[in-house]
């Protein structure tokens, strides 16, 4: 278990890591199809998908937060 202290941080591990696994697989398949080695190719993509993604959400985060609070109308 984390501190919570750390919360940020770890959801945006997590998130960055779904969304690079998701969108890796999807580009890899889109772009070289299926084919024997296509899990591997994947998996690489994924790794340096998640090695891009983790740091661009912590920076792009607070940029959202803001734009979101602008965008969406609150009683």
């Amino acid at each position: 278990m984390f501190p919570a202290k750390l919360q940020p941080l770890v959801f945006a591990f997590i998130m960055s890591g779904f969304m690079a696994f998701l969108m890796s697989g999807i580009l890899t398949l889109l772009n070289l199809g299926w084919f024997s080695g296509f899990l591997s190719a994947w998996l690489q993509a994924y790794v340096v998908a998640h090695a891009c993604a983790f740091p661009l959400v912590l920076v792009f985060a607070p940029l959202s937060r803001k734009l979101t609070t602008k965008l969406v109308k609150t009683n």
